[in-house]
C-alpha cells in the first residue's frame, strides 16, 4: 500500500491544522487557464483561416469556386472579424487587469482605501472582489494596530508615571525609603508585567499561532477547582459563589487555557457584582459531545448598546480597575479550542456568559 508523504508542519503553523493548507482557488485558476487556452486556440484558428483564404486568392487556384475576388472578400471578412473579436477580448482582459495593477500600486504606498471596480468576465469580477476584501482587511488590520498602540500607551502611562514620580521623590529625599513608598513601585511593576503578559497572549491568539497542549481533561473537576480558588475573594466581597457541574466524559482541551478562560470570566463577574449578589457557574454536557459552561452574575449588567463590544480589547468601565483584556483573551482562547462564547444581559440586571467547547 502506497502512503502519501506530506511535509512536516512549520514551527509557526498550528499543530491541529493541515499542512500544506488547502487551496480554495485551485478550481478558479483551472477555469481561467482553460479559458485562456480556448481564446488562444480561437485566435490561431482565425489566423489560419484568414491565411488559407488569402493564400487561395493569391495563388488563384480556385480554392473558393475559382473566384479569387470572393476569396479576397472572405479573407478580409475573417480578418476584420478576428481583429475585432481579438481587440474586444484583449480590452476585456486588459482593462480589469490595469485597474487591479493601479489599485495594487496605491495599496503598496499605504492607501488602504484603494478599491477596484468589478467588471469584465466572472473571473475578473472575482479577482476584483477578492482584492477589495483584501484591501478592506488590511485597512482594518492597520486601524487595529494603531488603536492597539494608542491603548497600550494609555494603559502604561499611569503606572510609569507613578513609578517615575515615586522614584524621583525617593532620590530627591522628598520621601523616606521605606516599605510604604517602595511597595507601590512593586505593585505598579507587577501591573505592567500582567498587562504585557496579557498582550502577548492576546496577540498570539489573534495571529492564530497560539499553541495548545491538549490532554483528556475532566472539565467538571477543573471548574470546581477554579471556583474553589475564587471562594476567598467572593467571601471578602460579600458575594455568594455557587457551582453546579454535570458529570461528563473527559474532553480533549488545554486545561491551563480553559482555567484561564474561567478565571477571566469569574474575575469579571466578581468585579461587577456588589455585596449581597450572586455568581453562579454551571456546566452541562452536549448531546454530540463537548460541554457548555455558563457564568451568571447579578451585577450591574451590560447596556444593550455595549454588548457588541464586550469582547473588544481594552473595553472597560472607568471604575473597573482591570486592563480591559480579560474578556478579549477569553474569546480568543475559546476560539482557539474551536468553540464559541457569547454574552447575554438578562432582565432586570446582571450578565450571563456562555462558553461552548466542542469535541476536538
Amino acid at each position: 500500500m502506497r502512503h502519501r508523504h506530506t511535509r512536516a508542519h512549520p514551527p509557526w503553523w498550528p499543530e491541529d491544522g493541515t499542512w500544506p493548507p488547502s487551496d480554495p482557488w485551485h478550481g478558479a485558476r483551472r477555469r481561467f487557464m482553460r479559458r485562456a487556452v480556448l481564446f488562444v486556440l480561437a485566435v490561431l484558428l482565425v489566423v489560419f483561416a484568414a491565411g488559407g483564404a488569402l493564400s487561395a486568392w493569391l495563388s488563384g487556384s480556385g480554392g473558393m469556386g475559382g473566384r479569387p475576388f470572393v476569396a479576397a472578400i472572405g479573407a478580409a471578412a475573417v480578418l476584420v472579424v478576428g481583429i475585432t473579436l481579438g481587440a474586444w477580448a484583449i480590452r476585456r482582459m486588459a482593462v480589469p487587469l490595469a485597474d487591479v495593477m493601479e489599485a495594487a500600486d496605491r495599496l503598496a504606498t499605504g492607501q488602504y482605501d484603494a478599491r477596484v471596480r468589478e467588471r469584465g468576465s466572472p473571473g475578473f469580477r472575482r479577482l476584483a472582489r477578492s482584492f477589495n476584501e483584501m484591501a478592506g482587511r488590511l485597512r482594518e488590520g492597520e486601524q487595529r494596530r494603531r488603536d492597539l498602540l494608542a491603548d497600550v500607551a494609555h494603559e502604561l502611562r499611569t503606572p510609569l508615571s507613578v513609578i517615575r514620580g515615586t522614584t524621583e521623590g525617593l532620590l530627591d529625599g522628598m520621601y523616606p525609603r521605606d516599605d510604604a513608598h517602595i511597595g507601590p513601585l512593586l505593585e505598579e511593576s507587577i501591573l505592567m508585567a500582567h498587562l504585557l503578559d496579557d498582550l502577548q497572549t492576546l496577540s498570539t491568539a489573534e495571529a492564530g499561532v497560539l499553541q495548545l497542549f491538549r490532554e483528556p481533561t475532566d472539565v467538571g473537576r477543573l471548574i470546581e477547582d477554579t471556583v474553589a480558588a475564587f471562594s476567598p475573594r467572593a467571601e471578602a466581597g460579600g458575594v455568594s459563589l455557587e457551582v453546579h457541574v454535570q458529570a461528563g466524559p473527559p474532553l480533549d482541551v488545554d486545561p491551563v487555557r480553559v482555567r484561564e478562560i474561567l478565571e477571566n470570566l469569574l474575575t469579571n463577574a466578581l468585579r461587577y457584582t456588589p455585596p449581597g449578589g450572586r455568581v453562579r457557574v454551571e456546566s452541562s454536557a452536549l448531546a454530540g459531545g463537548g460541554v457548555t459552561i455558563t457564568v451568571t452574575d447579578t451585577g450591574q449588567g451590560i447596556a444593550a448598546s455595549d454588548i457588541a463590544g464586550v469582547f473588544d480589547r481594552f473595553t472597560k468601565t472607568a471604575d473597573s480597575g482591570g486592563s480591559g483584556l480579560g474578556l478579549a483573551i477569553a474569546k480568543r482562547l475559546v476560539e482557539a479550542h474551536g468553540g464559541e462564547i457569547s454574552v447575554e444581559a438578562p432582565s432586570p440586571g446582571g450578565s450571563r456568559f456562555v462558553v461552548t467547547l466542542p469535541v476536538h
